[in-house]
């Protein structure tokens, strides 16, 4: 069973819904797709969104390896990307040295402002927690209570590990920004953290015609 937690936002619900369809359709293996959504989480988890947040699971996304309790494997990524090719693919990269493996991108974000209007806020080590493989054993760190209390930076920049060296690299095919870089064919993950198709301004963006094609697909019964 490949555990996945997909982000969730209300402002883009079809994201999540159409990503989880694309995961799907492609699996080889049993999934086990969870909404990361702030609402369900509220037991043990609050921390008010902060002006800087572009979505409600900011910060959430460190939860994961609490909902894992600690075990086994677990994939993160953002609800705006789109699967193109088998998820066990993806998770057959895991490596047990890692506490965490993610695409390393080295750029820097190149507007001010993305979708609805979000800050496009500038760091080292940016969108390296957009898609995350979590070894989760040894993320024991991330509790609730660290995830609720320290900064943004230590969060997404990895801080909570003793050094970079337990954060192992995946292909760039597996985190690739629409917008921000350049790659020949299609690649396995689709990252539209610009905005994604399903808001006007970004209809007609890179790769866009795939995300409608599988919404299509997604929106689909067979006539009875």
């Amino acid at each position: 069973m490949i555990r996945i937690f997909i982000g969730y936002d209300e402002n883009e619900s079809v994201a999540y819904h159409v990503l989880a369809h694309s995961i799907l359709r492609h699996a080889s293996q049993p999934v086990a797709i969870t909404p990361v959504a702030k609402r369900h989480l509220q037991g043990f988890y609050s921390r008010e969104r902060s002006s800087i947040e572009s979505t409600d699971f900011s910060y959430t996304r460190f939860l994961v390896p609490h909902l894992s309790d600690y075990s086994g494997w677990s994939v993160f990524m953002d609800c705006d990307m789109l699967m193109t090719t088998d998820i066990a693919e993806l998770f057959a990269l895991r490596d047990e040295q890692h506490a965490v493996m993610c695409v390393k991108h080295d750029y820097e974000a190149q507007g001010d402002v993305k979708f609805l209007g979000a800050v496009q806020t500038k760091y080292e080590k940016k969108n390296w927690s957009s898609v995350m493989l979590f070894n989760n054993a040894r993320c024991r760190l991330l509790t609730p209570d660290v995830v609720a209390h320290e900064t943004g930076l230590y969060l997404h920049q990895f801080k909570w590990l003793p050094d970079d060296g337990q954060i192992g690299t995946l292909p760039t095919t597996w985190n690739y920004l629409v917008g921000e870089m350049t790659m020949p064919g299609i690649p396995k993950l689709i990252h539209f953290t610009l905005g994604g198709p399903y808001f006007a301004a970004y209809r007609e963006c890179e790769h866009a015609g795939l995300w409608f094609a599988e919404q299509a697909l997604m929106t689909h019964a067979a006539k009875g």
